[in-house]
């Protein structure tokens, strides 16, 4: 993607999944917003929005049927309800960070922040992309199925995220990094 739709792309994100008053957008309770309203507050055609959408490496935005309106994926910060579905996760799920941070979470856990769930991932490539975003990358094995079984309910975006509300200490394993 060449910088002016990168940019773009990271204002939708601020808009989608935070502050959506910025642009005056209305998300419903699902997250869905206007895509007219979307273009007008971005500056910018349907065509580049659907190159957008189709091209973000994380595939953090969908469309609704008919292309009226658009959500993130994940990753909000505001109430709203994604209307996923309660998964079996695999045994495994992984989570980067940056190694400032990982003496916190082997105190507490992974904790949401000021996002609606925490964020783990299927595999540990993605994991150490993240990880990586802002320094030296460590990267945590959550016992997913054992915290299932013990209770913990889990979901999968649509663009392969899986959710849940935290990750007590006690499922949070150091994966030692090449």
């Amino acid at each position: 993607m060449d910088k002016k739709l990168t940019k773009i792309s990271k204002f939708m994100s601020l808009v989608l999944r935070h502050k959506p008053e910025t642009i005056s957008l209305v998300l419903n309770e699902a997250g869905w917003g206007s895509v007219e309203k979307l273009l007008r507050g971005c500056n910018i055609t349907l065509q580049e929005l659907e190159y957008i959408v189709e091209n973000d490496n994380k595939k953090r935005y969908e469309f609704n049927s008919d292309k009226k309106l658009i959500r993130a994926s994940q990753g909000h910060s505001i109430n709203v309800d994604l209307g996923y579905s309660s998964k079996t996760p695999p045994e495994i799920l992984y989570h980067g960070t940056v190694e400032r941070n990982s003496d916190s979470i082997l105190r507490n856990g992974l904790n949401k922040m000021g996002r609606i769930h925490v964020h783990l991932s299927s595999d540990e490539k993605t994991a150490i992309n993240v990880g990586s975003r802002r320094g030296k990358p460590v990267i945590f094995e959550v016992s997913a199925l054992k915290m299932y079984h013990d209770g913990h309910i889990f979901y999968i975006s649509t663009n392969g995220v899986w959710l849940t509300e935290k990750v007590p200490k006690e499922y949070l394993y150091v994966k030692e990094t090449k």
